[in-house]
């Protein structure tokens, strides 16, 4: 598996992995994007930015293995720059268990959006 920066070229890629409406080429050059790419094509992606004295993980998607991976390009931005790693995800999306494996703790809950509470994750390197 390689990981690497997104481009603008990977757009229609990350729309696809995506679960919900995603303005890729937007993400691109709003955000540090990383993306990990196999012999099928690009299996996941991780969106961060650091604002607030935390890194935040924005967006995520791909399989446990692919996310493990990806979650180091935040972990070890955060861990140089001496900050936390902090992502909110839906009150039971499954990509909280994944984090919890990777090492983040259930920070409790979060803001509510559309309507929907949240719970936050949190990563102290």
């Amino acid at each position: 598996m390689n990981v690497r920066d997104a481009t603008a070229e990977d757009a229609a890629a990350l729309d696809a992995l995506a679960d919900d409406d995603l303005d890729a080429a937007r993400l691109v050059r709003d955000r540090t994007v990383r993306v990990a790419e196999n012999d099928d094509g690009l299996a996941g992606f991780v969106a961060f930015d650091a604002w607030r004295g935390a890194v935040h993980v924005t967006r995520l998607a791909g399989d446990p293995e692919t996310l493990g991976e990806l979650l180091d390009g935040p972990r070890d931005f955060a861990a140089h720059e001496g900050l936390a790693v902090e992502a909110v995800l839906v009150e039971g999306d499954e990509l909280g268990d994944i984090l919890l494996n990777e090492g983040f703790e259930d920070a409790g809950a979060g803001p509510r959006f559309d309507g929907e509470q949240t719970r936050r994750y949190r990563y102290v390197p």
